[in-house]
């Protein structure tokens, strides 16, 4: 079965929604034009609606024709980066230093689509809650919503999630059980010296040397600690130090970032931080500490669900179309916090070949539009299929 008819009548209806979601882009809880333009949708559909969940969530409630008692959840996130577009386009960013640069534009309207759909078909027994999640961009939206009682007040069976992946061809889809996005910690390291004149280093301890020492160092948490089968990444992406071009400074300071998939890999490299932080400063003679925050945990697809997920996208792309041998990749991801809760599976959808060869995050990246019926017939599919009467 290809894209669902009367999801593809709506495409240039989506592409409106779209354009128009990107023109007028808002930042981590602060999307009160998107969500209240998600609400106002789905009700005009009769959907029941729900807002306030994460401060600017939206939860939409449609029962089939049927009471089961079986349920499905499917979430879109709605937030923008702060960052500037670069494209040049007739819905390009209207706010300076906001932009859709991740395709949450595109994400909203393909749930609003299998929405508007379902709304109008009811082919199902259960019910569905369509979940628009704020903040997503490193802010922990999707914590919040479960924090505030996501599932204890719309419980769902399973959970699932898509994003569009520039790396893969329009067409495709991309699913495999385990991980698929990584744990996303961050580091602040500070070192107390002793500063002075840069010509006397010998009256000083200099801390721009031990800053160098230490992001050495802290490579061999990866090539040396950690188990060749798992995967890590930690980037020192900061260091500040020094003002002055003859003054050897007091302080110098660090961070940047983790990335992994196994929690004990996380662990231990928090520990293996502190330690090499704290005895390379105290080796010449300084202080060192860490400061490590645990972020986004890995996003991990339950194996069951993966399989529906790749079923129900095989309804829309062919089994051609799958692709189940993809990497993961060590971005984060907060649908992480709802997988926690409840089983589910996060999806790539292919969307390269559009109107940017970009990346995600880029200044010149935009969400291909060709794909929105995709998308939205994945998501009704799912539905169909885990719900049939």
């Amino acid at each position: 079965m290809p894209v669902i008819n009367s999801i593809a009548a709506l495409s240039d209806e989506m592409t409106e929604w779209r354009r128009d979601f990107h023109a007028h882009p808002e930042i981590a809880f602060q999307e009160v034009r998107t969500s209240q333009k998600v609400a106002e949708r789905l009700a005009d559909w009769g959907i029941e609606v729900h807002r306030g969940l994460g401060r600017t969530g939206v939860v939409g409630v449609l029962r089939g024709r049927g009471d089961s008692g079986r349920s499905i959840g499917l979430r879109a996130d709605m937030d923008a980066l702060p960052m500037t577009e670069e494209n040049e386009v007739p819905w390009k960013s209207t706010k300076p230093g906001v932009f859709h640069g991740c395709g949450h534009d595109g994400h909203t309207t393909m749930l609003l689509g299998a929405a508007k759909y379902l709304s109008e078909t009811r082919n199902f027994d259960g019910t569905v809650h369509f979940i628009f999640q704020p903040a997503e961009e490193g802010a922990g939206g999707g914590r919040e919503m479960v924090k505030d009682g996501l599932f204890e007040r719309f419980d769902c069976n399973e959970v699932y999630a898509l994003h569009n992946w520039p790396m893969l061809p329009a067409g495709k889809v991309g699913v495999k059980p385990g991980p698929m996005m990584a744990a996303t910690d961050t580091f602040d390291i500070k070192i107390k010296a002793t500063g002075g004149h840069a010509a006397m280093p010998h009256n000083c301890v200099d801390p721009a040397v031990i800053a160098a020492q230490i992001v050495l160092a802290l490579q061999s948490l990866v090539s040396r600690n950690t188990d060749p089968l798992d995967n890590a990444v930690v980037s020192v992406t900061q260091v500040h130090v020094g003002s002055a071009y003859n003054v050897i400074a007091e302080e110098a300071f660090l961070c940047g970032t983790v990335r992994t998939f196994n929690p004990a890999v996380s662990t231990m490299i928090e520990q293996g931080m502190a330690r090499i932080v704290e005895n390379t400063a105290r080796a010449f003679g300084a202080e060192g500490t860490v400061s490590y925050l645990n972020g986004y945990p890995a996003t991990v697809n339950h194996e069951r669900q993966t399989e529906i997920a790749a079923a129900a996208a095989a309804d829309v792309v062919g089994d051609d179309g799958i692709v189940r041998d993809i990497a993961p990749v060590m971005g984060g991801e907060d649908f992480s916090y709802m997988l926690l809760e409840r089983p589910g599976a996060y999806v790539w959808v292919g969307q390269g070949g559009g109107p940017s060869a970009c990346n995600v995050h880029n200044p010149r990246y935009d969400f291909n539009d060709q794909i929105l019926p995709i998308g939205a017939s994945f998501l009704a599919r799912l539905v169909e299929r885990q719900l049939a009467r």
